[in-house]
């Protein structure tokens, strides 16, 4: 687990489940309201906690699949975490992030049991340059809101909607609280949609309305690095396609489903 004390961190805990949001949680698309990267973070960190402590076998995280309900506050939230499938070695957990009575964002993750794999793990997915070899990019340029500005991005754009980047932030996810390098890495995986524009968001409105994760190999490092695509449809809807990295190659995919049309 890690983590560290500091007051500066995305969310404050307030005890039975409870959570406060705090100013660098605040968005890009309505910067009043929470960039909602963090709270998949935290949601990945409930999921962490519940497993550790309903046994010690320690499963791994397979398949997150994140929903995002609706516009989130820059307030309190409640959440609840429960099993819907236990099993010894596969499990379907959901966590729930709740607001004024209503959910807000949902997760259902899959747990496996680790094997010995070692021998036959291969992918065909290239990698990508390392965060040294990829120049450095100031995100505020296209983005307003404060949690775009606590994090570091370098980035390599081949063309619009197409390129890689890496990201970090030494903001820390849950203050006074230990976390998993996972939880940390799932709360910068939401900007992907957003560090490799295909249309200005002044001009086009596309946030994502979910958030899929699969991995087959655990994260490490501070480092988020994703190889990304966008690609908006004719019928107002797009997709965010990722291949997602750490600073040893990629260790998993990831997409987003889009809501797309002009803003204003």
């Amino acid at each position: 687990m890690i983590g560290k004390r500091e007051d500066r961190a995305y969310f404050v805990p307030l005890g039975d489940g409870r959570y406060d949001a705090t100013e660098h949680v605040g968005g890009a698309w309505f910067e009043n309201e929470q960039h909602i990267a963090p709270m998949l973070g935290l949601l990945t960190h409930l999921v962490d906690v519940d497993r550790n402590r309903r046994r010690d076998d320690e499963l791994i995280l397979g398949r997150l699949s994140f929903e995002i309900l609706g516009r989130v506050r820059i307030a309190e939230v409640t959440t609840e975490v429960r099993v819907l499938r236990p099993g010894r070695g596969v499990e379907l957990v959901e966590a729930v992030a709740s607001q004024d009575g209503r959910d807000v964002v949902m997760l259902r993750a899959w747990l496996m049991k680790p094997g010995g794999t070692h021998d036959i793990a291969a992918t065909p997915l290239p990698r990508i340059p390392g965060p040294d070899d990829t120049p450095g990019w100031d995100p505020t340029q296209e983005w307003p809101g404060a949690f775009i500005r606590t994090v570091e991005v370098r980035r390599s754009r081949q063309e619009p909607g197409r390129g890689h980047f890496w990201a970090r932030t030494s903001v820390p996810l849950i203050a006074d609280t230990p976390y998993s390098r996972s939880a940390a890495f799932v709360g910068l995986l939401d900007i992907a949609n957003g560090m490799m524009t295909r249309a200005h968001p002044k001009e086009i409105f596309y946030p994502n309305v979910d958030l899929t994760l699969h991995l087959f190999a655990q994260p490490q490092g501070e480092w988020v690095g994703l190889d990304t695509s966008v690609t908006f449809g004719a019928g107002g809807t797009g997709v965010t396609s990722s291949v997602v990295h750490d600073q040893n190659g990629p260790v998993g995919v990831m997409a987003q489903m889009l809501t797309v049309r002009p803003s204003g």
